[in-house]
């Protein structure tokens, strides 16, 4: 692969420096911009991205520093480094005031060629490792992006077929009546189940990722009677567990998305159930201010100062007996909090167990409910 042109800019008031400077700079792979003026130099920087600007000190109507100080000024032209020129003295006072300006050097007239094509050839590299850098960012990006339009893909359609084996099961659990094949069949359902939530995480990873945040779809719901719902559910899943709910006599009801606010108390009370103290009961409370909601899920036991620390990020487990997930699950809670415009935190004490705590407006913010979809995101 050829190496990419490299632009360079060269400002002199005087034509014949600027020809004996492009003399002695041209070369296959570098394109020399030639500027009369600090203006000039200006409107050229606006169009082009240069490795380098080689500055005649002094210039009419904008002398060298001042044009420095306006590149500088300027977010497109603050980094590119700035070689000064001059057939001036030695002045220690300005060589300060170069410096502070940002130059990065300075060249005394006349110039030694094979110094200046050292110096030149630097900053040429330096610009090319930058532009490979840049591209292989791109092109990461884009492996990124295509890789979880392909993880989106594949966990939607995986959930057709799985629904037809959960379906079969269904059908076949009624009319086995050997005791050691209904055992089968039942342990295939729960893995085909567990699989389908897998496939739901990574799903949800996926919209989060290609879409920039978790889709929501907020609608009036009352907190305490879904709260009240799931850990019914749970309680029927775990009926050697003591599960408690608390609420106090405030308003809990809201605008949110009442599929992924079960979402989130199903996670964290079923976290709590898996991995808190069994002698100790979970407690769920729940209980509404004027401005936000509060969900509180409290459970025995601590959780360790090393994996607190990275709870929340994706494919991190909680704890090494959570061999049948993914360690998505907080990670998506989180992101659900947040569409919502709400915040999730934990505290881990050995004294006073696991609580999390969940707070949310009453209402979500815009942006949340017109959610980009991955479909348009990847368009």
């Amino acid at each position: 692969m050829s190496e990419p042109t490299v632009k360079l800019l060269l400002v002199d008031d005087l034509q014949e420096n600027l020809l004996a400077l492009g003399a002695l700079l041209r070369k296959e792979g570098l394109e020399l911009l030639c500027a009369s003026s600090g203006r000039e130099a200006l409107e050229l920087l606006l169009a082009h991205d240069v490795a380098l600007a080689l500055i005649d000190l002094q210039m009419p109507e904008m002398d060298g520093l001042e044009l420095a100080e306006l590149m500088r000024g300027s977010q497109r032209t603050r980094h590119v480094p700035i070689i000064f020129v001059t057939a001036g003295a030695r002045d220690q006072q300005r060589l300060f005031r170069g410096y502070e300006v940002g130059a990065v050097d300075f060249l005394y007239k006349p110039v030694e060629p094979v110094l200046l094509g050292h110096k030149v050839q630097t900053f040429v590299d330096l610009h090319r490792q930058r532009l490979e850098r840049e591209r292989l960012a791109d092109e990461l990006r884009e492996m990124l992006r295509l890789n979880e339009m392909f993880v989106a893909a594949v966990s939607h359609d995986l959930r057709s077929p799985l629904s037809t084996l959960l379906m079969g099961a269904s059908v076949l659990a009624p009319r086995l009546t050997e005791p050691a094949l209904a055992r089968t069949l039942a342990r295939m359902r729960s893995s085909a189940e567990r699989m389908g939530g897998m496939l739901d995480q990574l799903y949800d990873l996926a919209r989060v990722r290609l879409g920039g945040g978790m889709a929501i779809d907020p609608s009036q719901t009352d907190a305490r009677r879904l709260v009240e719902r799931v850990v019914e559910e749970l309680g029927v899943a775990h009926p050697e567990r003591s599960l408690q709910v608390e609420a106090d006599a405030g308003c809990t009801e809201g605008c949110w998305d009442e599929q992924r606010l079960g979402q989130v108390l199903t996670n964290l009370v079923g976290n709590a159930l898996r991995h808190g103290e069994a002698g100790q009961p979970v407690r769920v409370r729940v209980f509404g201010n004027s401005p936000a909601l509060v969900l509180e899920v409290h459970n025995g036991g601590v959780i360790a100062a090393n994996v607190r620390e990275h709870l929340f990020d994706p494919f991190r487990r909680g704890s090494v007996r959570a061999q049948d997930s993914l360690g998505l699950g907080l990670y998506i809670v989180q992101q659900i909090v947040r569409a919502h415009g709400g915040s999730i935190e934990v505290r881990s004490t050995a004294q006073e167990g696991t609580t999390f705590r969940v707070q949310l407006p009453r209402t979500p913010p815009r942006r949340a409910e017109n959610e980009t979809s991955p479909e348009r995101a990847a368009r």
